[in-house]
């Protein structure tokens, strides 16, 4: 995560020992627009459970989040009520622009 040493100002929340709440959890939804956007497809459990095949319902996106951290697409970046969700260079870049803008 070198990518986000210039945000080391932030609050971090490991979501390993500090679970999702369901309040935080429907901010991030309601700043990203689903819960199917925060979800992780490349979950070691999503392809346990064979969760490919299966029509899941924002609903059970919702649940497997708040079930098991894995299942949350990281990191999300919360700054001045905007979402960035996920680690790819170009969420990384747009991050980095609207907070050091």
């Amino acid at each position: 995560m070198n990518a986000l040493k210039p945000l080391d100002d932030f609050q971090l929340q490991d979501i390993k020992t500090e679970s999702i709440t369901p309040p935080q959890l429907e901010e991030m939804k309601n700043l990203s627009g689903s819960y199917e956007a925060l979800f992780s497809k490349r979950a070691r459990l999503y392809k346990e459970r064979r969760l490919a095949s299966q029509t899941l319902s924002e609903d059970d996106y919702k649940d497997l989040i708040l079930e098991h951290y894995t299942f949350l697409k990281r990191p999300v970046i919360l700054f001045n009520s905007e979402i960035f969700v996920g680690n790819s260079k170009k969420t990384i870049a747009m991050a980095k622009e609207n907070i050091h803008s």
